[in-house]
């Protein structure tokens, strides 16, 4: 089971950004925790060229190959990674069942 799911709105978001950007086909989409933001921990969404099988909780989702760091995955156990698009707001939003808090920012949450 993947640590984090990416909804089929999300994959065709990151795959556009891939196919604008000319990455490589090896391209890794890195989902992370680190510390800061108002509540504890931010997200952390960004590409990369490699994973690390020893390291990494990898996947593939909708055609998109995802790591996550194991450390991470802890706090993203269950995430549902999703975009939206709206008039007032465009982006990646988390849904992370082990989050105690989050903050309105939406990036930042407490475990």
């Amino acid at each position: 089971m993947a640590a984090i799911n990416i909804t089929e709105k999300a994959a065709g978001e990151i795959r556009r950004v891939i196919t604008e950007q000319n990455m490589p086909h090896e391209t890794v989409l890195r989902v992370g925790v680190a510390g800061g933001g108002c509540s504890g921990f931010q997200y952390s969404l960004g590409f990369d060229d490699k994973a690390d099988e020893a390291a990494d909780h990898l996947s593939e989702q909708h055609g998109i190959r995802v790591a996550v760091d194991k450390k991470s995955a802890l706090f993203l156990d269950g995430t549902v990674v999703d975009f939206y698009e709206g008039l007032e707001k465009r982006g990646f939003t988390f849904e992370n069942p082990n989050a105690v808090k989050s903050c309105g920012c939406g990036s930042s949450f407490s475990a």
